[in-house]
């Protein structure tokens, strides 16, 4: 639970780090399994060579993304923001489901945004490797470093108005030297943005001199208001970064993706209406494939390279 000050502190500057959150362990689990799959998958294809005797969680990634086998879609949480077919892989397990509905998460989120909560489909998985060994085109915010941007900009218009809060989950240290997040206090409002590499913060809304590094230990969460303009450093290290980027909105208002599932987190009022089966959130992203596959795609953004600011 967030102390008074705690909450003061969120609503003056937009951003709040909590230590010793949820478990990791379970995660790791659950997706060191699914990456065990995975790769027996590309070495059987022949499109790894290196076989898995020897290589942990992190060398199995280093060497899959080397080879060029995109473990990422497979990882996610969510569809991705272009063409959605039959096939397109996703996760949904129970490890994650338990930590979207971890109590200690949810009581920090419910002093925020009160005691109707929505989990929102704006989530994804982010893994990071080296900067070092990222491919020369790589610029997939969730595997490379993340652009200055409000989150609030990157959904539909017409949750602008919606009272959320993102939830940053570190399943690894989150250091300067690995790639943390980095903020500069809120904005009054949305900033314009762009459409760059990734979807980015006009040039000249943000000084980087400003901002300040957001490190956080393995099981702990960095809280981000939807206005509160921020960024991720690039990864110096060796190792690999790890985190989750959930959110959360006040029940009954638009999500900002309103063709992705949405599920009730938390409800005071009716708790019968709580999703408790994790199989029943990956039959929601399973019919939302379903009804999504070889349709043209929906923009999730709605900034265009003609918008003030951009030309």
């Amino acid at each position: 639970m967030l102390s008074a000050a705690q909450v003061e502190a969120f609503e003056a500057q937009g951003y709040l780090v909590i230590e010793d959150v949820f478990d990791p362990a379970p995660l790791r689990a659950e997706y060191g399994a699914l990456l065990d799959r995975l790769y027996a998958g590309w070495v059987a294809a022949g499109a790894v060579r290196m076989p898995p005797a020897g290589l942990d969680f992190e060398g199995k990634l280093r060497a899959a993304y080397r080879a060029g086998c995109d473990w990422f879609q497979p990882m996610d949480c969510s569809l991705p923001g272009g063409a959605v077919g039959a096939d397109t892989p996703f996760h949904i397990g129970p490890a994650l489901f338990d930590l979207v509905r971890a109590p200690r998460l949810l009581d920090i989120v419910e002093r925020l945004l009160g005691p109707e909560i929505v989990s929102s489909p704006i989530q994804h998985i982010r893994i990071k490797p080296p900067a070092p060994d990222l491919h020369a085109d790589e610029i997939r915010p969730h595997v490379a470093a993340t652009d200055w941007h409000q989150d609030r900009a990157v959904a539909h218009e017409a949750a602008d108005a919606t009272e959320a809060v993102t939830v940053w989950c570190a399943v690894t240290d989150a250091t300067v030297e690995n790639g943390c997040l980095q903020a500069v206090p809120r904005a009054n409002g949305m900033l314009p943005h762009c459409p760059k590499a990734q979807t980015a913060i006009a040039d000249g809304f943000v000084d980087p001199a400003a901002a300040r590094p957001l490190p956080v230990r393995a099981g702990g969460v960095v809280l981000l208001h939807p206005l509160t303009p921020h960024a991720s450093l690039d990864n110096r290290t060796d190792g690999f970064c790890w985190s989750f980027d959930i959110r959360y909105n006040r029940a009954g208002q638009p999500t900002g993706r309103a063709h992705f599932p949405h599920f009730t987190a938390r409800s005071r009022s009716a708790p019968e209406t709580e999703l408790r089966d994790w199989r029943a959130w990956r039959g929601m992203w399973e019919d939302a494939r379903a009804r999504l596959a070889g349709a043209p795609p929906i923009p999730i953004h709605r900034w265009t390279h003609d918008a003030p600011h951009c030309a």
